[in-house]
């Protein structure tokens, strides 16, 4: 598979197109799923740089495919939905998505939110693999592989999200630093920080029950009620 294909899961055959061949234009491949079944059927088989996921398909929804995804790979995805509510948004982010686009869009918005994505998890759908080389960050029962975009848990691989990731390396990287909401979302995802904007909250719980599931008892992040959030306790940031 080549490093820049992108599988394209929608049920609507004319968006389908026009988003393959925009793609095309701009240097990637791509490949087009119409129904959940035989998503599911490419995302079992072969591997992409980047997913974009139609939620409401014939046969598996958009949601139970993301949900299912999440249990063995990291592979980036965008959803494209013409579902505007909150709730709906903040289901599919709790689940795993790396953002989240409404219909109808800009096809060059989607292009430079897949940029974003791809800038941040610096990976293609690898499998979490914590054997790769390269520099390492260690906390507690932590280990975080940087060039390999991957961590793990006593030993254990974690299904962690680009943006998760890209979260625990900022705060193992600043074992010190206590960081505010703001300088979190800025710092990730490239963009001003809006008050109202819950979605660093959900990536946040969505981490820290990740990592209170694989290691119960241990707190891995603190929060610093009025300021934001930090790495918890004193045993910080060391290098492998």
């Amino acid at each position: 598979m080549n490093e820049n294909t992108i599988l394209i899961v929608e049920d609507n055959r004319e968006i389908s197109d026009m988003l393959s061949a925009f793609l095309t234009e701009n240097g990637y491949q791509t490949e087009c799923a119409y129904n959940g079944r035989e998503a599911a059927a490419c995302l079992k088989n072969k591997e992409y740089t980047l997913i974009l996921m139609d939620l409401m398909l014939p046969y598996r929804s958009g949601n139970d495919l993301i949900k299912e995804l999440r249990t063995r790979s990291n592979v980036p995805v965008i959803c494209l939905s013409a579902k505007s509510g909150m709730e709906t948004r903040l289901e599919v982010l709790r689940m795993g998505a790396d953002d989240y686009i409404l219909k109808p869009f800009d096809l060059n918005e989607v292009l430079v939110r897949m940029e974003v994505v791809l800038r941040r998890s610096n990976t293609g759908a690898k499998p979490l693999n914590p054997e790769d080389g390269g520099k390492k960050l260690a906390f507690k029962n932590l280990v975080l592989n940087i060039d390999g975009k991957c961590a793990t848990m006593k030993d254990t691989p974690l299904s962690l999200t680009a943006k998760e990731l890209a979260i625990l390396q900022l705060l193992m990287e600043h074992p010190n630093k206590t960081f505010s909401k703001a300088n979190i979302y800025e710092a990730i995802w490239k963009e001003p920080y809006y008050y109202e904007d819950n979605t660093l909250n959900v990536h946040m719980s969505n981490l820290r029950n990740k990592l209170k599931k694989a290691d119960n008892g241990t707190e891995y992040i603190d929060t610093v009620w009025g300021i934001g959030y930090r790495l918890a306790g004193n045993e910080v940031g060391k290098s492998l």
